[in-house]
């Protein structure tokens, strides 16, 4: 079982965390690679690293036979398939086992077993684990399943067997939205799974989302290494993690870790997997489902534990025994994770796409701070993969110590360039919710409902304008007006709101700057390498910031703001135009809706674009008739492009 060089079947920050602890053992690495990806970080910190395909993912990172004859061409000899794409494809397990590959995770006959939901609740409910109700059958007729919905009453859960990461899964409250969410769910258990089955699960509202970490050998040894609290989710994807959970006490760990346990052992189960559990208000819990792979999430265990989970699994993949016995596994401290997202949290958490304009993790790592990421300045953040860009990770002596850990390395490693979920998460952290415990799965998903301020995009206050428009002023910003102009109107947008600030700038670094009738001074005093440092008010500060064209993006008192200036003779079309729909994001469109001709009518869905596993409905703003439909089924989309053209209908007078 023994092996000499790894391949790693997977892409950005999952294959650089393999990468890195692959090097630290002395194993060469291969990293396989799209057309999206050729200059990502992750293809230049390998020993080799081999083309497999175009950039979406069925043509690169989910074909096998790419990926195995990049193995033989490199003469890689197991194959560690990271966590997504295909580490929990039983199929790829036993091709790489054929072709005399040492498959870094566990046998296919577990992940058969627990890689299909409905089997592995069979199975656990054989075995006495406790479980939601739900129908797990083979019938998948729309009907049946509609009279399995009615029996188990609503909201529930649709799931894909295969699903995983919250894809193919859809809430369903009433009885009216479940024709839709089949359709949906199936149509993304196909596109991410290739198997479109599904399976209704009753929800645990108000629940928590605990979940376990475990390690087998072949020797038939098996342990657990605690709990992660997942409870932090917007539409069923993580956001935060933390170990240990704040709600979970030793007797519980140990009851939930022997559940675990015995889950692994009951199907053969050899390497790290995931026992995920639902915990309700009476801190009862049910599985939920096993993961038979290393998780996103994996770094808040390592923290609390010291341990390299990574390099267990090359150890338990060579064929040697765990390393330690279950009584050896000790835990200090508190760790909390959060992910860091290419989507805007204020416009629904819609994917995000673009050049990354500046990013320098490494100068917000300290003691206890760990970056996990394979992003690279000036690269491009693509619609084709998952839109998780890093992992910001925090270890303390106990929960608030590593939260404020976590918050100051979100505020000192800004993501500029293009929309992103950082100041949210920082948000999130402070939000009173989070710091009690009482967070649930459907907690945020409420928020968006209501409309609470966590999710309304805030504006920029004093400061950040007065900044924009020196560092602007100071930069060129301005550049069409004559050297001669002491002082101008500098009209800038941030978002929907307009300011014009007077600016007035010297040769030194000193702006006066005018806004809402009130002077004020700033000094820049660097602006280099995206750190500007400047003084106001006799306070010296920094903030960070990047310019593109005519877009500034600042970084300033914890907020991230992308200012533009305003042009002084703004074109025809400016501002909204309800004749033109456009995809917001670049993607794929997976459902049209209307034709040429057809009648609609003010809110009404007109087709589905899908980007970074996430489908995105487009409305008509304004009844009217649709003139042209440029795309169809199947068609990749450039953000911004036209879609659908529509005649509004004019206002008749009463």
């Amino acid at each position: 079982m023994s092996f000499t060089k790894i391949l790693i079947a997977n892409r950005g920050e999952i294959a650089v965390r393999v990468i890195r602890t692959a090097r630290s053992l002395g194993y060469p690495s291969v990293a396989v690679y799209s057309d999206a990806d050729r200059a990502a970080p992750h293809v230049s910190m390998a020993d080799e690293a081999v083309h497999i395909g175009a950039s979406p993912a069925v043509d690169s990172y989910l074909n096998m036979a790419a990926l195995l004859a990049a193995a033989r061409k490199t003469g890689a000899d197991a194959v560690h398939p990271g966590y997504g794409f295909l580490s929990e494809n039983a199929d790829f397990a036993q091709s790489c086992l054929e072709a005399g590959l040492t498959f870094i995770g566990p046998p296919a006959s577990a992940m058969r077993a627990m890689g299909n939901k409905a089997r592995a609740k069979m199975r656990m409910l054989a075995a006495g684990v406790p479980c939601a109700p739900g129908y797990l059958g083979d019938d998948q007729d729309d009907a049946r399943l509609a009279r399995e919905a009615e029996k188990l009453g609503f909201p529930l859960l649709v799931k894909a067997v295969a699903g995983g990461g919250g894809r193919g899964m859809r809430l369903v409250r009433s009885a009216d939205e479940l024709a839709q969410a089949l359709i949906g769910a199936r149509r993304e258990a196909l596109g991410a799974f290739a198997d479109g089955t599904l399976m209704l699960e009753r929800l645990i509202e108000n629940g928590r989302h605990i979940e376990i970490q475990i390690f087998a050998d072949a020797h038939g040894n098996a342990v657990h290494l605690g709990e992660r609290d997942c409870t932090a989710q917007r539409r069923r994807q993580k956001l935060i993690e933390e170990a240990p959970s704040p709600v979970v006490n030793e007797a519980m760990r140990q009851a939930m870790g022997q559940d675990a346990v015995a889950a692994a052992l009951a199907v053969g189960y050899v390497g790290a997997g995931t026992v995920e559990f639902m915990v309700d208000e009476n801190l009862k819990h049910y599985f939920l489902e096993m993961n038979t792979r290393l998780q996103v999430e994996h770094p808040v265990t390592e923290m609390v534990t010291g341990l390299d989970l990574v390099q267990w699994q090359l150890l338990v993949a060579a064929g040697a025994p765990l390393p330690l016995a279950q009584s050896d596994i000790q835990f200090v401290g508190h760790a909390v994770e959060a992910r860091l997202y290419a989507e805007d949290p204020y416009a629904g958490f819609a994917p995000q796409t673009g050049t990354v304009g500046w990013w320098r993790p490494e100068r917000a790592l300290s003691a206890g701070v760990r970056i996990d990421h394979g992003l690279a300045e000036g690269g491009e953040i693509s619609p084709f993969y998952d839109g998780l860009v890093a992992k910001v990770i925090a270890h303390g002596a106990d929960r608030d110590d590593a939260i404020r850990r976590l918050r100051a390395a979100l505020d000192k490693a800004p993501l500029l360039g293009l929309r992103n979920n950082g100041r949210f998460l920082v948000d999130l952290l402070d939000h009173r919710a989070f710091r009690s415990a009482v967070m649930t799965t459907g907690m945020i998903d409420q928020w968006q409902e209501r409309g609470e301020a966590l999710l309304q995009r805030g504006e920029p206050g004093r400061l950040a304008w007065c900044l924009a428009a020196a560092v602007l002023a100071m930069q060129g910003g301005a550049s069409w007006r004559a050297e001669s102009v002491a002082a101008f109107d500098l009209p800038l947008q941030c978002g929907d709101a307009l300011q014009t600030p007077r600016v007035c700038p010297d040769r030194r670094g000193r702006v006066l700057v005018t806004l809402g009738g009130e002077q004020y001074e700033l000094t820049i005093l660097e602006f280099s390498d995206g750190i500007v440092r400047f003084s106001t008010e006799g306070v010296v500060r920094r903030a960070w910031a990047v310019l593109r064209g005519q877009h500034l993006h600042l970084a300033v008192q914890g907020g991230v703001y992308e200012f533009a200036e305003v042009c002084a003779f703004p074109g025809a079309d400016a501002g909204v135009d309800a004749t033109r729909v456009c995809s917001p994001v670049a993607g794929k469109v997976t459902q049209v809706q209307v034709a040429c001709g057809a009648q609609v009518a003010a809110g009404q869905a007109l087709l589905c674009v899908e980007a970074m596993k996430m489908e995105m409905w487009l409305n008509a703003q304004s009844a009217g008739t649709v003139m042209a439909v440029h795309v169809e089924v199947g068609a990749q989309v450039e953000s911004g492009a036209v879609l659908v053209e529509l005649e509004i209908k004019a206002n008749k007078e009463s």
